[in-house]
């Protein structure tokens, strides 16, 4: 078990974000700079600017309780989990999945279902990215962590909430990505389309682990 809790700092979710996006959609996102106002920033700070929500209560006590939790996991093979590893994992409460594919460890569940009410996010985000305060970008996106399985209709229905919020702003997002447990989902704010791409037990797994590493 990890005991440095400098893996679990609070750039976590924005490093998942990342890891996401970079083997889910492009490699050039790989490319992103952690950095703040947005998170994620393109080399010159003006290409790409994504904003990530990590997703949790406003409390230093849960995000505490969070990142304890979160420190229970072991590093598995990329290529395979062997019997002892796939104890390990269930044991410690992470969920890597079981033959259906949809097993949500306890303690991985948590770390989801911290995510804050999906409304108040949008429109807090909209909110500071009209006001200019995360700068001006050739393309800027939000990315938001959801507690809950998004059904398509909910997905646009978040979307079309967001184009809404944001039509009389100067300054808007041209992406947001709507990250559940097992699927990212990207929604094009300019043309109104979207696209829901899985994520397997084993990308869930490789990408957590890949965000504690970097």
């Amino acid at each position: 078990i990890y005991t440095s809790m400098s893996r679990f700092d609070t750039c976590f979710f924005e490093r998942y974000a990342r890891v996401s996006l970079e083997k889910l959609l492009d490699e050039g996102f790989a490319a992103l700079l952690n950095k703040d106002r947005p998170d994620l920033q393109s080399a010159d700070g003006r290409s790409i600017g994504i904003e990530v929500t990590r997703a949790m209560p406003e409390s230093k006590e849960a995000a505490d309780t969070m990142l304890k939790e979160m420190a229970g996991i072991r590093p598995v093979k990329s290529a395979g989990v062997e019997s002892g590893d796939l104890d390990s994992m269930l044991a410690s409460g992470y969920g890597y999945g079981l033959d259906d594919g949809q097993y949500v460890g306890s303690r991985e569940y948590d770390y989801w279902s911290l995510a804050l009410p999906m409304r108040r996010i949008i429109e807090n985000k909209v909110s500071k990215a009209g006001n200019g305060f995360y700068g001006e970008f050739e393309s800027l996106a939000l990315y938001v962590f959801s507690k809950d399985a998004l059904s398509d209709s909910e997905v646009a229905d978040i979307m079309d909430f967001t184009m809404n919020l944001q039509s009389e702003n100067k300054i808007r997002y041209d992406f947001l990505y709507l990250s559940e447990i097992n699927n990212l989902n990207v929604c094009d704010l300019r043309s109104a389309q979207m696209v829901c791409h899985p994520i397997s037990r084993v990308q869930r797994r490789d990408f957590f682990l890949a965000s504690l590493e970097h």
